[in-house]
């Protein structure tokens, strides 16, 4: 039996992630996928990023992983969105290369020491008396190991419904797994069955673009990782058009036959990411819905319609397409599905991702209840930092709320659970003017380099931005008489001051930033765009950026109030019945988690906060 010290079952964003964490941290690695072609694989959407997904994957970069240089060697748009809001809502999105966003990971995991990809469906999990573990797989093959990483993705149980039609595969039709899910169950763990879905892809020659409104990306722009240096090369467009009165009406015409509706699909679908026929009930009120159409690849006509998930007949859907404006003779390539799948309660989940009961087991991405490429990424790379850590006998990491959107993610899915796929939204983050895209690797790149990921290179890159924004802030105390900013401050229609005023006063006006500093002054012509923009950023909002650290203070203070694993709830009088019962089931590690668990009231955090300091000071 060949023996591993961790193996990563699913090669997906998740298992991707965990499998280089570990094996670029020491660790000999397997890396078990249902299919090798599917390694990787973008099987909803063409794209990397969007709101408040942008953030996850400069996180996952900062910490040293691999989605976003991925997602910068294979893009062929980039695009800020919410570019006309703050910066705590603006967030990177990218259209990828499908074909070569597989293409370039597989080729990554291939060349990185210490890790084996290898083609395989783990069937069954057993654990040894001394705390290994067995992975065997459906054609008998056992592979033993101290530490394992669960990353499946929307393959265990997996059927695809369109219409009345089901099959039991994954997504794409790729092969499912069928027997995992009852292994999982035999360890305990409790599942959940979840639905998601993916729209029809057509041919690009068979549209009309010239009904549709064109997308651009944009040049001057940051990239995902922070050491990416050649400015993102926007290669594709994307265009914009609409469902309408007509597309309106064969939906309800036909609802008798959606899947959705009918009872056919049993698991529970995502609320922010609908069907288009659940979009059509539930905004009854609305004449229409945006629809985007977003190239699939430079080496395909494929095109993916993002907005019209459906899981309809196939007869019904070519008619819905045909209704839409640009789209009156487009050929359907692959049919929209709905697709259903085991997944666990998270709330079996430690915040370390791993399970409660069972030492070295983790858990990351689709399987814990979340939705996206991109929360998975960033499960998978905490998944694999804590199974290293887990292996080398070191303490686990935890990373807070105030610490990134990976830790609002991972808490809200441990300590809330979820009753439907969670998908990532900047209103989920308190903090999120301070979690920002251009920040990521100031708030985690030290993390990474303490827990072995972050290598000499990208170190390098960190200190030299740090090195660079000390410099260019040192720059703001340059002064300028009112003379030589009359002009100036004209064409920016502000008023002109009495004064001498300095590039920050400067920078305090609403109509003037950095960038139109340096256009008329070059002051900062020695600085690239990203030293610009951050410093920009962080002197504009420097009196909101100070009350939300004053806030995140606050919010620490209950983080370091730890709950004994001991500590018996029953014991003390003062905590309600059901409180109790949540903490039990949680089993929060501080009062802050505590503090988030649904049902537990302000009044049994106050009560739990001074019965937790009196155990402690007891049992000193």
């Amino acid at each position: 039996m060949e023996f591993f010290d961790a193996v990563v079952i699913g090669a997906g964003h998740a298992g991707c992630e965990a499998g280089l964490a570990l094996a670029r941290t020491g660790n000999k690695t397997l890396l078990l996928s249902l299919n090798l072609d599917s390694v990787a694989f973008l099987a909803c959407n063409p794209s990397i990023g969007g709101t408040a997904k942008g953030q996850l994957v400069c996180e996952i970069d900062a910490l040293g992983g691999e989605m976003g240089v991925n997602t910068d060697k294979t893009l062929i748009q980039l695009r800020m969105l919410n570019r006309g809001k703050g910066p705590a809502v603006q967030s990177l999105r990218a259209q990828a290369d499908k074909i070569e966003y597989h293409n370039q990971m597989k080729k990554t995991l291939e060349k990185t020491e210490n890790l084996f990809l290898r083609q395989g469906e783990a069937v069954c999990i057993k654990e040894n008396e001394d705390g290994t573990k067995i992975v065997e797989t459906a054609v008998g093959k056992k592979y033993l190991c101290r530490a394992i990483v669960f990353a499946t993705g929307v393959y265990l149980k997996s059927r695809i419904i369109i219409g009345s039609y089901t099959k039991d595969v994954g997504p794409n039709g790729f092969a499912n797994a069928q027997k995992l899910s009852d292994s999982l169950k035999e360890l305990g763990i409790k599942l959940l069955r979840f639905k998601t879905g993916t729209p029809a892809r057509i041919n690009g020659r068979s549209v009309d673009f010239s009904k549709l409104e064109i997308q651009n990306g944009e040049d001057n722009i940051q990239n995902f990782s922070f050491i990416t240096k050649t400015k993102p090369n926007n290669k594709a467009v994307c265009y914009l058009t609409y469902t309408n009165e007509k597309t309106h009406e064969i939906i309800k015409e036909n609802l008798d036959k959606a899947p959705v509706f009918s009872g056919l699909i049993k698991g529970i679908g995502p609320r922010y990411c609908p069907s288009i026929e659940t979009k059509i009930v539930r905004f009854a009120d609305k004449d229409r819905h945006q629809l985007f159409l977003e190239p699939e690849s430079l080496s395909t006509d494929e095109i993916y319609i993002q907005g019209f998930s459906t899981s309809m007949p196939v007869d019904v859907q070519e008619k819905m397409v045909h209704s839409v404006a640009g789209l009156e003779n487009a050929e359907i390539m692959r049919d929209s599905y709905a697709i259903e799948y085991d997944c666990i309660e998270p709330t079996q989940l430690l915040p370390t991702l791993e399970l409660k009961n069972h030492k070295g087991l983790f858990f990351a991405g689709q399987i814990n209840g979340t939705s996206g490429y991109e929360e998975a990424g960033a499960q998978g790379i905490i998944a694999g930092i804590n199974a290293n850590l887990y292996l080398k006998g070191k303490e686990q990491i935890i990373l807070k709320r105030s610490d990134g959107y990976i830790g609002v993610l991972i808490d809200d899915i441990v300590t809330k659970g979820t009753n439907e796929p969670y998908r990532m939204m900047t209103s989920r983050a308190e903090y999120r003017l301070f979690l920002r895209s251009d920040n990521a690797d100031l708030r985690l790149t030290e993390i990474g380099r303490k827990v072995g990921l972050v290598d000499d290179n990208r170190w390098k890159i960190f200190e030299d931005k740090k090195e660079k924004l000390s410099n260019i802030f040192s720059l703001l105390s340059k002064k300028y008489k009112v003379e030589q900013i009359k002009d100036f401050y004209s064409e920016n229609n502000e008023s002109l001051p009495k004064e001498s005023v300095t590039i920050k006063d400067m920078l305090k006006r609403s109509n003037i930033d950095a960038f139109k500093i340096n256009n008329y002054f070059h002051v900062f012509d020695d600085f690239e765009f990203d030293i610009i923009n951050e410093m920009n950023i962080m002197v504009k909002y420097e009196g909101y950026l100070k009350q939300q650290e004053e806030e995140i203070e606050k919010f620490k203070k209950n983080e370091k109030i730890i709950i004994p694993d001991n500590f018996d709830y029953r014991k003390y009088h003062g905590l309600r019945l059901e409180s109790i019962e949540k903490l039990e089931q949680i089993k929060p590690l501080n009062i802050g988690q505590a503090s988030r668990i649904s049902g537990v009231s302000p009044a049994d955090i106050a009560v739990l906060s001074v019965l937790v300091k009196k155990f402690s000071k007891e049992n000193v």
